[in-house]
């Protein structure tokens, strides 16, 4: 059935986020897994507690916006791993604080070149100004989005 309601799937704009979303995903996610054997939410956790230091997961959550169960496996396998290490919170028994091992900090070491490589080819051929404009375009539309959600639906 063919309709002319307005809504085409190619210019709706969270319809390309979401596929460049995944192109970029993917790319690099085969980089991380076949190079290594490490998850998006894996590398995303490893890459976090290097900047922030000793976090719980609760924080973890919050900073990548990503659901507590996929923080939780992620914590998991790269404590499998011994690539981070896992501490009773002091102030809260039921949690823990993890941080990163010295094998997590050399993985990171060697992997961050690469993230950065990847970046620079994704964003080869455009302009310091545009990137700088996209940063900031994504981030108001991560904070409108956020807002909507409490939000009543529009419409």
């Amino acid at each position: 059935m063919k309709t002319d309601a307005g809504l085409k799937l190619d210019a709706y704009l969270p319809y390309r986020l979401s596929v460049a979303s995944n192109a970029v995903s993917g790319l690099i996610a085969r980089a991380y897994q076949d190079r290594f054997g490490l998850t998006v939410p894996q590398w995303r956790l490893i890459c976090v507690l290097a900047e922030d230091g000793a976090l719980t997961q609760g924080q973890i959550v919050a900073r990548t916006v990503m659901d507590k169960v996929t923080v939780s496996r992620a914590a998991q396998g790269l404590l499998r791993r011994h690539l981070v290490a896992r501490t009773a919170h002091h102030a809260d028994q039921r949690s823990h604080v993890l941080t990163l091992s010295s094998q997590g900090e050399r993985l990171y070491a060697e992997i961050a070149p690469l993230a950065l490589a990847y970046e620079q080819a994704l964003i080869e051929g455009l302009s310091a100004d545009d990137v700088e404009h996209l940063k900031r375009l994504l981030l108001k539309l991560q904070a409108r989005a956020t807002e909507l959600v409490d939000a009543d639906p529009p419409g």
